[in-house]
């Protein structure tokens, strides 16, 4: 088994287009700033986060709308998008404690679904091969998302913890991968 070093010499790693490492560096950064608001104060940020997801909506909403002017193409579509992004933002800028309850409520809905598929998943791994250690994960992830799905009104209490806590360590990653990418382009 051989390594390969992340070169620009590397044939893959030659196309593809890095942005400027400082740009990656300021986003770790202010994910590490989000986490810490996140551990600090958390129900605030969290509705504050939502307040910002839908002002986001928004915006988008009616840039996709705008957009229409020049660019026709997939305009039912763009048309669709436009208006759920404005229904939608508009919604949670008038009710962002609803909103927060909503959505966190819906977000732990998918990781309970998607928990249990990738339990099942690695249920079948390890009866087709992978052995008992993909079974044991998988029983694990099964309970898991089992108890998830039956507590998704109280597992918006941990939800802004959860958050913050990837926030975080995603801006460590960020931090460390700007500084690869840095190295890369000098």
């Amino acid at each position: 088994m051989t390594t390969e070093s992340f070169s620009a010499d590397n044939a893959v790693w030659a196309n593809v287009k890095l942005p400027p490492w400082w740009l990656i560096l300021i986003e770790g950064i202010l994910l590490i700033i989000l986490g810490v608001f996140f551990f600090t104060n958390p129900f605030k940020t969290l509705v504050t986060a939502v307040w910002v997801l839908g002002l986001w909506w928004l915006i988008h909403g009616i840039f996709e709308l705008v957009s229409l002017i020049w660019d026709r193409a997939m305009w039912g579509w763009k048309i669709f998008e436009g208006i759920l992004g404005i229904v939608a933002g508009w919604i949670l800028l008038q009710q962002p404690l609803g909103g927060t309850l909503v959505l966190s409520a819906t977000l732990v809905l998918l990781l309970g679904l998607i928990g249990l598929f990738m339990g099942i998943a690695a249920l079948i791994q390890g009866f087709k091969g992978a052995g008992w250690g993909s079974i044991i994960l998988g029983v694990i992830i099964i309970i898991l998302s089992i108890l998830l799905l039956m507590n998704t009104q109280g597992a918006w209490t941990w939800m802004p913890w959860a958050v913050g806590l990837l926030a975080f360590f995603n801006g460590i990653v960020a931090i460390v991968n700007s500084f690869r990418v840095r190295s890369l382009q000098t």
